[in-house]
């Protein structure tokens, strides 16, 4: 029974799944993005042993592929979770109640925002601009925009997704 509640704690990096990657991008000049993202694709994040291989079959140093991934917001070099909750907490969803949103789903998936449950299931964001003020409090989760939110709405949700 023990095993069942184990968290994740070490997973193995198939980097052969990279081949494909530098095969398409083995003849052009400044691909050091696409080859990023491409990989960030497979693994659906780009842990360190990724970028070295990256850095060693681009002929890159390794400092500037971290250089690069750390710079863009779309990379993300640690293991996310299967579901991606992103909740506004800007001027308009703050004023509506965004932080109640925040914290019933800190208490629920036992969490704070920016981290990712230990069994990789969720993965929770504050941002501060959905671009969707007129449906405050707004959160996106796993692309589905979810507007005049309250917390027990975002929580069934969850528990459908758990």
């Amino acid at each position: 029974m023990a095993e069942d509640t184990q968290t994740i704690t070490e997973e193995t990096i198939d980097l052969s799944l990279l081949e494909p990657v530098f095969a398409k991008y083995a003849d052009t000049k400044g691909s050091l993005i696409a080859v990023l993202q491409q990989a960030q694709e497979i693994y659906g994040y780009l842990p360190p042993e990724v970028l070295t291989r990256i850095a060693e079959r681009t002929q890159v140093p390794v400092s500037q592929v971290y250089g690069v991934a750390t710079f863009y917001a779309q990379f993300f070099l640690t293991r996310r979770g299967e579901h991606i909750i992103r909740v506004c907490d800007g001027t308009a969803c703050h004023v509506k109640g965004a932080p109640r949103v925040i914290a019933a789903l800190e208490e629920r998936l036992g969490i704070k925002a920016g981290e990712t449950t230990p069994d990789y299931k969720f993965t929770l964001e504050v941002v501060y601009c959905l671009g969707s003020c007129g449906l405050a409090p707004v959160a996106v989760v796993d692309g589905q925009v979810m507007g005049h939110l309250v917390a027990d709405r975002i929580l069934e949700v969850v528990d459908k997704l758990s």
